[in-house]
């Protein structure tokens, strides 16, 4: 069995510190890209490269890789080769205001057009009503009230001359007219004119009615006239707009003369300025109800482009993270303001979103919130497909929005979207979705693990130091270079490889650094990283330390000595949080006459789920291949995970559950000193598990709590033993021949060494050694089948 010992070079891959070629970091160059992600690196390449419709890129990998920083680098660093895409604004559709139209614009001539317009309204309040007020303009307006006035009056007059010939008055009374009798040259009163003879009434009533038919006669041209006087009134107010307004445009569109969309534009605001002016600036009564600032504002409202995407002319490509991808956040969203009770909105309402800022570009999306949320899968899928960026609401497609909105001129899209997710996101949408492989052709898939050798040693030594350099620590000495490079490698749980989870090991060299400044260190030194580490694990042990503590009180039935037949130590590891732990449980196992197989009570009680239960079957498939050839397996046996409450899942525990079996089944003691974990096959080889450090160390802290004695020591599979990186606690006890930790590669070692008895093999006649462990199984199987017999 002494070949089933590990030594303590194999409990752990120690990183050299010569072998490093350097004392600390500050002699180091920096390192440049993304540490052993080369397969990522080169489709990330591909995928910025195709311009092709369809090749958008997902990446997938675990978080803490630093696949984002990595994009947003990479992809910044293309985009400064690229030219900046153009600008747009939405502008004011003057002929149909709910469908505003779009204005497309060179890189950096959407602010410029902006600033051209707020100065071109200053100058609209400058110039208007200034301009009504040019003597000019009030000779030629008094001139048409005058023309206007002359023939009205022209024609009153008429008619009163021949008023007055027959002893009428007509008088003029807030804009009406009236006819009165006159006596003596006075104006009679009622009782006057009642007095009159009947022949005399009679005759100025006639008379009366003949002027007023006389009046209307000549008045029936009146409304021609007024639109004659209104025709060339506004046609002098367009003239003098249009004088007013030439010098305004006039560098405007000298500035512009290249852009024709430009162009047309200040000609709709100018035929739009022939009403607007006279409503806005010209009235009296508007003038008297508003301020400037309030004029100001509306004419922004009518006339200023609405600019949504704005580049610098001499910038880049956009680069866009959209850490909310919300509809409204990517697809821009239509404001509203509340007037009078009622929901109204305009162009200049008009929000932009992540699209808009990153069209012409890259746009980095995260997968999982992006499908959590509703309508922005489907709606991103349509933009790509259609290449065209509109804003609507997806409410009102339901129903859910009553109110009247817009609907604005599209966008022409050309985006190269990068979403960010987890392999099993990658995996649901290629087997859901028939338009995501179209959609995504390109896939970017990051490691979680990195070849430890040489070079990968010294490109993770550059990376520690970028990482010290951009957040202002001082240099890592070799010997704490060492020891992250051990960390990242029980990190990984291999000893020929080192975890891709960086971040992860950001974190530990910023707690390192925290202890170094505590303690006032220059540098960071292998002291300041294993204190760190063992600081994060007294924060996160605080059920751990519960567990054990109930061990040493005996709430919880572990032995670490002795022997017992039918039960034997398992090994599990439990998860909380961003933590894990090994804790040693008791696993048991009950035999008696009868047919019912192995029984599973973990199962039984849907405490065990279909992994564990495998596990368990594994173990009758053995039992009957090994033993029950010349005869019906016929058994009854129970196994149970003791004091155990929750769900258990994984067959690590088989190994350990075929040799509690075993001891019931004959009767044979095992050693409580020992912990066994492993899983195994059908012919009892045993086969590699996870979590084998935590397993190793859980049991190892019972020991040593209650005292090592040399005869303690835990069993793993031999498969496992590349994935040791133990504690050093751990690795200096076995150098002190106070613990040992086995590895086996078949479940008779396991048995030889948990019981001390050989398991004996097959001679000439196929049967087992006399005495042997084998050699009792088959004996008690064939007594138990003979009992079963006899019963039935």
């Amino acid at each position: 069995m002494k070949k089933l010992k590990l030594s303590t070079n194999q409990l752990i891959a120690k990183q050299p510190v010569k072998e490093l070629g350097f004392k600390s970091t500050d002699e180091l160059e920096n390192y440049v890209g993304i540490l052993g992600q080369e397969r990522a690196t080169s489709a990330i390449q591909f995928g910025v490269a195709m311009h092709r419709t369809g090749y958008n890129i997902y990446v997938m990998g675990e978080s803490g890789t630093g696949r984002m920083s990595y994009l947003r680098k990479y992809l910044e660093t293309e985009a400064k080769r690229q030219s900046p895409p153009d600008d747009w604004a939405y502008i004011n559709n003057f002929d149909n205001t709910r469908e505003p139209k779009v204005l497309q614009l060179p890189a950096g001539h959407g602010n410029k057009l902006q600033k051209h317009f707020d100065e071109f309204v200053d100058s609209l309040l400058l110039t208007f009503p200034a301009a009504f007020e040019n003597p000019t303009y009030q000779q030629r307006k008094s001139l048409i009230e005058r023309e206007f006035n002359k023939r009205y009056d022209q024609t009153i007059d008429e008619i009163e001359q021949e008023a007055l010939k027959r002893d009428i008055a007509l008088y003029r009374e807030q804009g009406s007219l009236s006819f009165t009798p006159m006596q003596k040259g006075k104006a009679m009163d009622e009782t006057e004119f009642a007095q009159l003879p009947d022949e005399k009434r009679t005759k100025f009533n006639n008379d009366i009615g003949e002027l007023e038919t006389m009046l209307n006669e000549s008045l029936v041209e009146l409304p021609q006239w007024k639109r004659e006087s209104n025709e060339k009134l506004q046609k002098l107010n367009q003239n003098t707009i249009d004088q007013a307004l030439e010098p305004l445009l006039k560098p405007l569109r000298k500035e512009y003369s290249n852009q024709k969309n430009v162009l047309k534009y200040l000609e709709a605001v100018k035929q739009h300025l022939h009403r607007s002016v006279i409503d806005l600036l010209a009235d009296d009564r508007a003038m008297e109800s508003k301020e400037d600032s309030s004029k100001r504002a509306a004419l922004i409202e009518l006339y200023a482009p609405n600019l949504v995407v704005a580049m610098e002319d001499n910038g880049v490509a956009p680069v866009i993270y959209e850490s909310h991808p919300s509809y409204k956040n990517l697809f821009g969203r239509i404001e509203y303001a509340s007037e009078m009770g009622a929901l109204v909105t305009n162009y200049r309402q008009i929000c932009p979103g992540s699209l808009h800022q990153a069209n012409g570009g890259y746009l980095l999306l995260d997968a999982n919130k992006l499908l959590e949320e509703p309508f922005v899968w489907e709606a991103l899928k349509r933009a790509l497909k259609e290449k065209q960026l509109k804003i609507e609401s997806p409410y009102a497609e339901l129903g859910m929005l009553n109110t009247i909105t817009l609907n604005p001129e599209v966008i022409p899209l050309n985006v190269k979207i990068i979403l960010v997710g987890s392999r099993d996101i990658y995996y649901v949408l290629q087997q859901l979705d028939p338009d995501f492989h179209e959609m995504f052709r390109v896939l970017v898939d990051f490691d979680d693990r990195i070849v430890r050798d040489p070079d990968s040693v010294q490109a993770f030594s550059q990376l520690l130091k970028n990482r010290a350099d951009d957040e202002g620590y001082p240099p890592l000495t070799a010997s704490a270079v060492s020891r992250m490079v051990e960390q990242s490698s029980r990190m990984a749980e291999h000893q020929r490889e080192m975890s891709a989870k960086i971040g992860d090991l950001f974190d530990l060299l910023a707690e390192a650094d925290f202890i170094r400044r505590m303690g006032r260190g220059r540098k960071i030194n292998h002291e300041h990283v294993d204190r760190a580490i063992a600081a994060k694990a007294e924060r996160t042990g605080r059920v751990s330390k519960q567990i054990l503590d109930e061990m040493l009180e005996g709430s919880i039935l572990i032995d670490s000595e002795g022997e017992k037949v039918g039960k034997i130590n398992g090994l599990t590891v439990l998860s909380i949080g961003d933590t894990s732990f090994g804790s040693p449980a008791r696993i048991t196992a009950a035999v008696y006459p009868g047919s019912q197989g192995v029984v599973d009570i973990e199962r039984e009680v849907q405490l065990g789920q279909a992994i564990h239960s495998k596990g368990v079957m594994i173990i009758s498939g053995y039992l009957g291949n090994k033993y029950a050839q010349k005869f019906p397996l016929a058994i009854s046996a129970s196994l149970a995970m003791e004091q155990s409450y929750g769900y258990i899942d994984g067959d690590s525990a088989s190994l350990a559950e075929l040799c509690c079996l075993i001891s019931a089944l004959t009767d044979t003691p095992i050693k409580q000193s020992f912990a066994v974990t492993g899983s195994m096959n059908q012919y009892g080889e045993v086969q590699a598990i996870g979590g084998v450090n935590e397993k190793i160390e859980g049991f190892f802290d019972l020991c040593a709590a209650r005292g090592l004695t040399g005869d303690q020591g835990v069993i793993i599979p031999a498969a496992n033993v590349r994935n040791l990186m133990l504690h050093q606690k751990v690795v200096d006890a076995v150098r002190a021949k106070q613990f040992s930790v086995y590895a086996v590669n078949h479940a008779e070692e396991a048995l030889e060494l948990l019981t001390g008895c050989k398991p004996g093999s097959l001679n000439s006649k196929g049967e087992y050694t006399k005495g042997s462990l084998n050699f009792k199984v088959v004996n008690r199987l064939k007594e138990i089948s003979e009992l079963s017999k006899e019963g039935s």
